[in-house]
This record gives C-alpha cells, sequence and structure tokens, in this order.
C-alpha cells in the first residue's frame, strides 16, 4: 500500500508546545520525542508540534507573557503540552498569572487531573507500601476557589498594611467539577470517592461543596462516597494508602494533596497534570507537577517520566486509550529495568531515560528496526530483556534494580 495512502488515514493532531522555563525545555523536547515516536510505530495518528516561545525570558522581554491574540492562536490546536513556568528573577505570582492560570481560566479547564500511582520499579518511601496499593485520582477545581485572583493590597509599606485574598465558590462551578469527578469514579474499577474540605472551619463556600456533594451523589448512587477535612486526609493518605481511589477537592486543597500524593508514589519527578476542559469547546493543556527546577538546568538530570506520563495522558484524551496504556506500560518497563534518574535512586541520564522508553516502545509493538550503530540503546534493550527473564524466574520474590547499559 501507498505510504501516502497510509498516511491519510491516520488522524492528524495539532499540537501547541509550550516549553516555557528552567527544564521545561529538555522535557518538553523529551517527550515530543516518545509521542513521535508511538505516532511512527503504532501508524494510527500523528502529530504535528507548534512552538511557543512564551515564558519568562519572553516577559522580560515584551513585558508580558502570552502576546496579544496568543489565546486565540492556542484555540486552533487539538491540544497544549506545557513545560513549566518560573524563574528566579521573577515573582512567582506575576509568572503563574502570567503564562499557567493566563491559560487555564479563559480556556475553561476547569477539571486539574492528576493520577497517582506508584509505577513498577519506583518504591514509595511508604514501608509498607507496593505498586497497586496506592492507585489514586485526585481531581482539582481549576478555575475559581482559592485561586480566584480576587483580593488586593492597601496602604503598602505601612504598619497598616492590608491585604486580601477572596476565595470565591459557585454552586455552578462547584457542581460541574463534583459530578465530572463522580463520573471519573464511576469509570474505575472500585467505583469510590472521597469528597475533601475543610467544611468545619470555613463554614460558607466549603460547607457549599458538602452540600452540593450530597446532592450529585444522589445521581451516582453506584459509587461509593465519603468525605474528609482536608487535615484528616493528609494521615489517611499517609497511613491508609489502600482505602483511598477518587479524590475531589478544592484548588488549594488539591494542589497540595496532589504533590504529597506523588512523593508518596516516589517523586515529584513522575507525576503528571491535565487540565482538561470537558466541554470539549477548548484546547486541554498538558503538564508535568514538577515545576521549573532551575537547580537542575543544564545537568542533565532532569527525570522526563513525568512528562512521558503525562503525554500518555493527552493521547488518551485525544481518544486513544490503548496506546495511552501501551504508552505507561512502556514507561514502567523501563523503570523496572532500573533505568532511573537520581531523584529515583538511579544515575541514568535525561538521554538515556529517553533512548530506554523510545527503544522499549520499539520492542513492545514489534517495530523491527536496525539498532546496530546505537550501541547504548542496544545495551539497554539488553537491559531490559534481562530483567524481565530475571523476574520470571523470581516469581513473587522481592527483586532489586539493575543498573544497565551505562558507562
Amino acid at each position: 500500500m501507498s505510504p501516502n495512502l497510509v498516511r491519510n488515514r491516520r488522524r492528524l493532531y495539532r499540537i501547541a508546545s509550550i516549553p516555557a522555563d528552567g527544564i521545561g525545555p529538555e522535557v518538553i523536547s523529551a517527550g515530543i520525542e516518545v509521542l513521535e515516536k508511538l505516532a511512527v510505530v503504532l501508524g494510527e495518528f500523528e502529530f504535528r508540534f507548534d512552538h511557543f516561545e512564551w515564558g519568562s525570558e519572553f516577559y522580560k522581554e515584551h513585558g508580558k507573557y502570552i502576546p496579544d491574540g496568543g489565546l486565540d492562536e492556542l484555540k486552533k490546536y487539538h491540544a497544549i503540552l506545557f513545560g513549566s513556568v518560573g524563574a528566579p528573577d521573577v515573582p512567582d505570582h506575576i509568572s503563574l498569572w502570567g503564562l499557567r492560570l493566563a491559560i487555564c481560566q479563559p480556556l475553561q479547564q476547569y477539571a486539574n487531573v492528576r493520577p497517582t500511582k506508584i509505577l513498577r520499579g519506583i518504591s514509595s518511601p511508604l514501608k509498607n507500601c507496593h505498586p497497586g496499593d496506592l492507585d489514586w485520582v485526585i481531581i482539582r477545581e481549576n478555575s475559581e476557589g482559592e485561586y480566584a485572583g480576587q483580593g488586593g493590597r492597601s496602604h503598602i509599606g505601612q504598619p497598616w498594611e492590608v491585604a486580601t485574598e477572596v476565595s470565591i465558590f459557585t454552586r455552578y462551578c462547584v457542581e460541574r467539577l463534583l459530578r465530572f469527578a463522580f463520573e471519573i469514579a464511576r469509570k474505575r474499577t472500585r467505583r469510590k470517592i472521597t469528597v475533601v474540605t475543610k467544611s468545619n472551619a470555613q463554614r460558607n463556600g466549603l460547607v457549599l461543596w458538602d452540600e452540593v456533594a450530597e446532592i450529585v451523589k444522589k445521581d451516582f448512587e453506584d459509587v461509593e462516597c465519603d468525605k474528609m477535612l482536608v487535615d484528616a486526609m493528609t494521615t489517611r493518605m499517609v497511613l491508609h494508602p489502600e482505602t483511598l481511589d477518587t479524590i475531589v477537592a478544592t484548588n488549594l486543597h488539591a494542589d497540595i494533596l496532589s504533590d504529597l500524593a506523588a512523593s508518596l508514589a516516589g517523586s515529584v519527578g513522575i507525576a503528571p497534570t491535565s487540565n482538561l476542559d470537558p466541554s470539549r469547546q477548548n484546547p486541554s493543556m498538558f503538564e508535568p507537577i514538577h515545576g521549573s527546577a532551575f537547580d537542575l538546568v543544564g545537568k542533565a538530570i532532569a527525570n522526563p517520566v513525568a512528562t512521558f506520563w503525562t503525554a500518555a495522558e493527552m493521547v488518551r484524551w485525544l481518544g486513544h486509550e490503548d496506546a495511552a496504556d501501551t504508552l505507561l506500560d512502556c514507561i514502567e518497563n523501563v523503570c523496572e529495568a532500573g533505568i532511573k534518574t537520581t531523584d529515583l535512586g538511579g544515575s541514568a541520564t535525561t538521554r538515556e531515560v529517553t533512548d530506554a522508553v523510545l527503544d522499549e516502545i520499539d520492542h513492545s509493538l514489534g517495530y523491527d528496526i536496525d539498532l546496530s550503530n546505537l550501541p547504548k540503546r542496544q545495551s539497554l534493550r539488553m537491559g531490559i530483556e534481562k530483567t524481565k527473564e530475571r523476574q520470571q524466574k523470581d516469581k513473587g520474590v522481592k527483586r532489586q534494580s539493575l543498573k544497565l547499559g551505562f558507562d
């Protein structure tokens, strides 16, 4: 069959790439390599990436993070792949509100979804927690609440200076987010959701949350629902992770809980985020949660796993569940073979982890290529195979990770 005919049958997705600051360019570049490899090997879809040089350098030159008309330009894309924003010489509230929140809120990406689990080959800091014991998805309200952006300061610099930060909770936004979260819980095996608030102390907005949750859960009788105060939730996550599945909370609370969740699963360097517009009227945005991490810039040791997992979630949102599962399985195979960056206890570079995942995609999907001129990737492939063989022989035995294929 003509290659052109095959190509014409593939779905073409236009992706806006915004690497932005810190290690963002390093991990997004690696993520694009992996996505392009997945597309070529599967032959079901393809990507066209357009790169936007929006970030703190752009801000320092132009006085803004997003140029005039930038949001309208983003609306032309199927999805947005975002790196990180933040620079040592730009105040954090300027960079966050100038770029990330300036995209999420106008594009109605009101559902922030953060899956968390212990990947094969990665150890949790929790002594008795293993893959399968911690497998959560945290749903964060992403459009209002504590990050509504309302408030102000007066009498600046005076002893009587006043600052207000107003949390806004609307029934409409709370209900749409809770319904989305219950739908997610319904699709998961355990069909269990925990609603997290702090309504004992925040007696207006979060009492509204509790009341709306009680109404919404009546439409999901097949979903088990319980309620937790956010401070008690932190201890439950640490002491009884196996009791949790789907978690839904406000903008601030879920922001904090999801970082704790990532650390309990091994590292913030592996955690993905999806900023979704469930109506699909606007493109959704996908990003690793680790931030700009300027202390790692240029050292070639940034962990790309969070970006790879984020890429898998983007593929899933675009409608290719099997492809997303395949990519995540390849990521786990590489981690299980001991090919990990320093934050996970390994010694691999960003490039070595990326090459290992590329090779695993080739191998797992039976794509026949000549690796004779790529000795390092060959050795990584052999390392993965040796690990798999050893695991077959040592069923049920706790195994040490192998350090494979590095100079």
